[in-house]
C-alpha cells in the first residue's frame, strides 16, 4: 500500500514516536500531498495541458465565459488533438491507491479523434464518469444520460433504456411524426406572418409542441402554456450544469464536500435535485404517445416511475430548446450572410413552387436547402461541448497518451466545427461546404463522430 512507502523511512516502519499534533497534521496533509503527487505523476502520461495547482488543479484558470474557446486555443498551443484539464471531479476511490484522488478531464478538439474514440472504440467509451452536480444531485443512475456501464448489470439496464428511447426518437420512429411536424410547421409560418418580431416565442412554442405531441399526445397551442417556461428553464439549467466553470454550482465538482451542506444553508445548490414524477409519469392523451408506450412496457422491463419520468424528460432535452435555438441561429445566419439565402430561395421556388408548402417528399430534390441546414448546425452548434461526457471502462491509449479508466472525456464541438482543415474560413457561413462534389467540401468522418 502507498502509505507503507511513507512509513518505510521511519524506524520499524511505524508511527511510533510521532507526537499527536504531528499525527493530526499528517492526517489531513498526507492525502493532499498524495493527491498532488498523483496529478503530477499522471500528467507525464496524459495528453498535454496547463500545469495544475495543488488542490484546485486548473479550475481557476478557466475563463469566465466560453471555456470551449480556451480549450481550442490550448489544442493549438500544444499542437495536440487531446488536451488535459484538471478541474476537480474526484474518483470515488482509486483501485490501486485505496484513496479518493482527482480525476482528469480530457477534451477532444478534432473530428477524426472523436470518431476513433467514440465510434470505433464505442465499446470502451459508452460509460459515464462520476458526475456530482449533474448526476448525483439529480436523476443519478435512473437517467440514460448518466448511466455507468462498467458491470454486466449496468450494461443490461443501459441497453433497456437505449432501446426504449430509440422507440421514441429512433431513425425509423421519427418518420411516424412527419404529418404533425408538417402541420406544426404551417402553424409557425402563420405565426411569423402575424407577429414576426416574436419569432423567438414562435420557435419555442413550435419546438415544445412537437416534442409534447410525441411524449404525451398533447399540443402546445400558445406560448403562454406553462410547459414551455418549465421546459426552457430546465434546459437552460442543464446547459449551465454541462459547462465547466469556477463558479457555483459547478465549483462543487472541485470541492465535493460542499454538496454535503443542507439545502437550506447552501444557496449554491439552488435548482438542483431530483424532480418529482408529476406529469412525466401520467398517461398521455393519445394511444401512440411515448409515455403510454413506456407504461405498456413497464411490467416487461420493471420500470419505476422515476425511470419513466427520466426517459420522457430526455425527449424534451433532445428536441425542445435545441430545436428552437437552431431555428434562431438560422435567422441570425440569414441576417449576417444574406448572400447565402438567394440560392435556397431559388431552389425552393423551382422545386416546390408558390402554391404549396415544402414536404418531406421534396427532401432529395433540395440539396442546397439541406446543405444550408447542415451549415446552420456547424456554424453555431447548440451542443457546443458535445453533451454529456464519456468515460472509458478500462485504461486506453491514443497516439501514446494514456486515457485512464473513469476519466472525463468530452468532445469540444466548437473546436471540431471550426477546424480550418475541414472548414476553411470557419466563421463564414457557407452552405457549399456540404454540397456533394463542390470544391468547398472537405473530408469529414461519419455522422456518429460525437
Amino acid at each position: 500500500m502507498l502509505f507503507d512507502r511513507f512509513l518505510s523511512g521511519r524506524p520499524g516502519g511505524s508511527l511510533s514516536g510521532v507526537l499527536p499534533e504531528q499525527l493530526d497534521c499528517g492526517t489531513w496533509a498526507l492525502p493532499l500531498v498524495v493527491d498532488y503527487a498523483y496529478m503530477l505523476h499522471m500528467r507525464s502520461k496524459l495528453p498535454p495541458g496547463p500545469f495544475p495547482w495543488p488542490i484546485v488543479g486548473n479550475t481557476f484558470m478557466l475563463p469566465d465565459n466560453k471555456p470551449w474557446i480556451w480549450f481550442e486555443e490550448l489544442s493549438k498551443v500544444y499542437d495536440a488533438q487531446l488536451i488535459t484539464i484538471w478541474i476537480g471531479r474526484y474518483l470515488k476511490e482509486h483501485e490501486k491507491l485505496n484513496l479518493i484522488v482527482r480525476n482528469p478531464t480530457i477534451w477532444i478538439n478534432d473530428a477524426w479523434t472523436a470518431s476513433e474514440l467514440f465510434d470505433k472504440r464505442a465499446g470502451i467509451y459508452s460509460s459515464r464518469p462520476r458526475m456530482l452536480v449533474f448526476a448525483e444531485l439529480g436523476a443519478g443512475q435512473d437517467n440514460l444520460l448518466n448511466m455507468y456501464t462498467t458491470t454486466p448489470e449496468q450494461r443490461d439496464r443501459w441497453r433497456v433504456h437505449r432501446k426504449l428511447i430509440h422507440y421514441g426518437v429512433g431513425i425509423q420512429s421519427v418518420r411516424r411524426y412527419r404529418d404533425f411536424q408538417n402541420n406544426e410547421s404551417r402553424v409557425v409560418a402563420y405565426d411569423l406572418l402575424k407577429a414576426p418580431d416574436d419569432y423567438v416565442k414562435h420557435f419555442e412554442r413550435y419546438a415544445t409542441s412537437v416534442v409534447s405531441i410525441i411524449a404525451f399526445g398533447r399540443r402546445v397551442e400558445n406560448w403562454d402554456d406553462p410547459i414551455i417556461t418549465e421546459v426552457i428553464a430546465m434546459m437552460h439549467l442543464a446547459a449551465d450544469l454541462n459547462v465547466p466553470g469556477k463558479k457555483f454550482p459547478m465549483l462543487m465538482e472541485t470541492f465535493p464536500f460542499l454538496a454535503r451542506f443542507p439545502n437550506k444553508i447552501a444557496p449554491w445548490k439552488y435548482g438542483l435535485g431530483r424532480k418529482g414524477p408529476d406529469e412525466a409519469v401520467k398517461k398521455g392523451d393519445h394511444e401512440e404517445s411515448f409515455v403510454n408506450y413506456l407504461f405498456s412496457e413497464r411490467p416487461k422491463y420493471n420500470l419505476r416511475e422515476v425511470e419513466i419520468s427520466s426517459l420522457t424528460g430526455n425527449l424534451f432535452g433532445a428536441g425542445s430548446d435545441t430545436s428552437s435555438s437552431t431555428l434562431i441561429t438560422f435567422v441570425l445566419a440569414c441576417c449576417a450572410f444574406p448572400e447565402a439565402v438567394p440560392p435556397a430561395w431559388e431552389e425552393l421556388d423551382r422545386v416546390v413552387g408558390h402554391n404549396r408548402s415544402p414536404s418531406w417528399e421534396d427532401e432529395d430534390n433540395l440539396p442546397y436547402v439541406k446543405a444550408f441546414v447542415k451549415e446552420v448546425l456547424r456554424w453555431r452548434s447548440v451542443a457546443i461541448i458535445g453533451g454529456q461526457p464519456h468515460a472509458p471502462t478500462q485504461d486506453d491509449y491514443y497516439k501514446g497518451w494514456l486515457i485512464p479508466k473513469g476519466a472525463w472525456i468530452q468532445g469540444n464541438i466548437w473546436a471540431i466545427h471550426h477546424n480550418e482543415r475541414e472548414f476553411p474560413d470557419p466563421d463564414r457561413f457557407n452552405p457549399n461546404r456540404f454540397l456533394p462534389g463542390h470544391s468547398d467540401q472537405r473530408p469529414f468522418p461519419g455522422k456518429r463522430a460525437i
